[in-house]
């Protein structure tokens, strides 16, 4: 994986996406900017050395302790694996899915230990534009309307954690917003 930029927060009033009312890179910042619409926010070390390649249960098995924690804390019961390697083929259709603004019933937990991708959070009459790179956990409540980017040339990795064993399931909501605020490039 190549080297990423460090997490950054935009926060955008929700009928102006063409400038941020505050941009900022600063860990406990982001952290306590998010904390006000109840989303956690956390810098983890993402240390281990994953092979070109590696599967899911490699990674799980690289993170385990890291995954037992959130389980213990929090009752998850399902964990998997989303890794794109740049070059992926067939992304795009993958993209536009998550492009849409959703909610999910439970958490949104997500573990990034390699690459970069970056939530949008719809609350409180903004948007928050938050870019999570390695070492990054967000975890986005239930009901709380958001959209996922994993940029037009996606490279990452993640570890999600899930209490429904389904997993990763979205209830749109129709609303076009996503669609104004700038991608991930």
């Amino acid at each position: 994986m190549t080297a990423i930029a460090t997490s950054t927060l935009r926060i955008y009033d929700d009928t102006n996406p063409s400038a941020p009312v505050l941009e900022t890179s600063d860990g406990d910042r982001i952290a306590s900017e998010l904390a006000k619409i109840g989303v956690r926010f956390e810098r983890w070390a993402a240390d281990a050395d994953l092979p070109h390649g590696a599967d899911q249960d490699t990674v799980i098995a690289a993170y385990r302790s890291s995954i037992d924690r959130l389980i213990g804390e929090c009752g998850y019961q399902s964990v998997d694996v989303i890794r794109l390697e740049r070059g992926t083929p067939n992304t795009e259709p993958m993209r536009k899915k998550f492009l849409d603004e959703h909610r999910h019933s439970e958490d949104e937990v997500r573990f990034f230990v390699e690459g970069r991708g970056a939530f949008y959070l719809h609350a409180a009459d903004r948007v928050y534009q938050t870019i999570c790179v390695k070492g990054d956990l967000i975890s986005v409540p239930a009901g709380t309307k958001h959209w996922f980017d994993m940029g037009s040339e996606p490279e990452f990795t993640a570890v999600r954690l899930f209490i429904n064993p389904d997993g990763w399931v979205a209830n749109f909501t129709g609303d076009s917003i996503a669609s104004g605020f700038p991608k991930l490039d």
